[in-house]
């Protein structure tokens, strides 16, 4: 059974069905009317009186236990590199015994720019080191990457964030990024020394992407390992098979980025052929 809980006080048009909103504690546009904030001042202000009023969402969350639970966060990056209030109500959560894994959302077309991809991952290195919890950072919109441009390596380059001084070597083309060598540098030799940043994809239209990724989520808030009771055997069961968590890179490369028009094409007549044989 899932649970969503939409934490976003900007949120006015919801595209799914909740069973907490934030709206109705507080929302953005009230705070921005009524203290003259601009939008991220005042989702900072949303976000505090939530923790002062964590109270509130206790008493939400009482009444629908044994779910699986869907937080949606804003999307403001300085309330998860440096601001407080949502680390402290998570911290909160987790002391409800919520077993939590972050998942963080980013563009895929950001990989097509050398300079913006190096932003990518040190706002995700900044979020895994604030937020302190089982994280899992994803290339979403993976279907439409390259519409940005060609991406300059393989996929798995990016996912896997590997030898970044390759980009280094890109960004020295970029006249105006050439003028920040040795601030590039630091920030590439920071991200490689931590070797925390790496990312799963998501295609939403994908059912086996979706699928994948959800697996992945699983295993790290340890949804796959059952409840720690006595007599349950389906954490060593677990452990000892092969749980194929980590969709394979070459496959969505393939699949998206290579042979992107033959798949679609593909897809499309094998749904026709359903459709057809349905009728029938």
């Amino acid at each position: 059974k899932v649970t969503v809980v939409n934490l976003d006080p900007a949120n006015d048009f919801l595209p799914y069905e909740c069973a907490i909103n934030m709206a109705e504690l507080i929302t953005l546009e009230e705070v921005m009317e009524e203290f003259k904030l601009g939008p991220n001042g005042g989702m900072m202000y949303c976000m505090e009186y939530l923790e002062k009023n964590i109270d509130w969402l206790e008493e939400k969350l009482k009444g629908l236990e044994d779910s699986y639970f869907l937080f949606d966060f804003p999307g403001q990056v300085e309330l998860f590199t440096h601001h407080g209030s949502v680390k402290n109500i998570l911290e909160r959560l987790q002391k409800l015994d919520y077993r939590l894994v972050t998942i963080h959302l980013v563009d895929a077309h950001y990989c097509t720019d050398p300079s913006k991809y190096i932003s990518a991952l040190l706002l995700s290195l900044e979020t895994m080191l604030q937020i302190e919890l089982p994280h899992i950072n994803v290339l979403s919109k993976i279907d439409i990457v390259e519409s940005y441009g060609k991406l300059a390596f393989n996929l798995d380059f990016y996912t896997e964030v590997q030898d970044l001084s390759y980009l280094l070597e890109h960004l020295e083309t970029d006249p105006f990024a050439s003028k920040f060598k040795e601030l590039n540098k630091a920030l590439c030799g920071l991200i490689e020394d931590f070797s925390l940043v790496g990312f799963h994809t998501l295609c939403i239209d994908d059912k086996n992407s979706v699928m994948n990724l959800v697996n992945v989520i699983d295993k790290a808030n340890g949804y796959v390992f059952g409840g720690l009771t006595n007599g349950n055997e389906s954490i060593f069961l677990t452990a000892m098979s092969d749980i194929n968590s980590y969709h394979n890179v070459m496959e969505v490369q393939e699949r998206w980025l290579d042979h992107k028009e033959i798949y679609d094409e593909w897809e499309a007549k094998q749904k026709q052929q359903q459709m057809d044989q349905d009728k029938k």
